[in-house]
């Protein structure tokens, strides 16, 4: 039996575009548990001998009640926190959380940037551009919430591997 001719390529072509993009929605649809949904996870690569490393994604709260992110788990590090950037006399400092972060109901809140973000503590192996790590965030209502980020570039700004600030432009950082 053969199949050809345009009807064929045609449904084919339409098929294969359905299919890649149900794929490009399965990997960006991020994870799920509970009212919490998380999305748009990414990290930094790091140079050799860095013992920590970043992380920054998206919370979705549908919920009707409050839920607090409060730190946990990767396959590259011994263990995440949830930190925040905050600017005193100055200069840029960065700050655990001990209670995590609250993420209010019905609320979007991005980590990123200069702003509220994951540490990977205790770094296991270089991270690389290109990459994939699986991390454990824990909320303290939903649960485990498991997600897979990709590794951007070491000046990224975004998960599209923006390029970093002028030298100039870059704040102090006090740890």
């Amino acid at each position: 039996m053969r199949i050809s001719g345009k009807p064929f390529a045609a449904s084919a072509l339409a098929v294969a575009g359905l299919l890649s993009g149900f794929a490009l929605f399965a990997s960006s649809a991020g994870a799920r548990a509970g009212d919490i949904n998380v999305t748009s996870a990414w990290s930094r690569a790091t140079v050799h001998g860095a013992s920590v490393g970043v992380g920054y994604l998206t919370v979705e709260n549908q919920g009707k009640e409050a839920d607090r992110l409060t730190g946990g788990a990767a396959d590259v590090a011994d263990k995440i926190e949830v930190h925040e950037t905050i600017m005193s006399g100055g200069v840029m400092q960065m700050r655990f959380l001990p209670n995590g972060l609250e993420i209010k109901p019905g609320a979007t809140v991005t980590l990123k940037p200069g702003g509220f973000h994951l540490m990977l503590l205790g770094l296991k192996k270089i991270l690389l551009p290109g990459e994939k790590i699986h991390l454990t965030l824990q909320f303290a209502k939903a649960g485990a919430v498991e997600v897979d980020a990709a590794v951007e570039s070491v000046g990224a700004v975004g998960p599209t591997a923006a390029p970093a600030p002028k030298k100039e432009e870059s704040p102090t950082i006090s740890y």
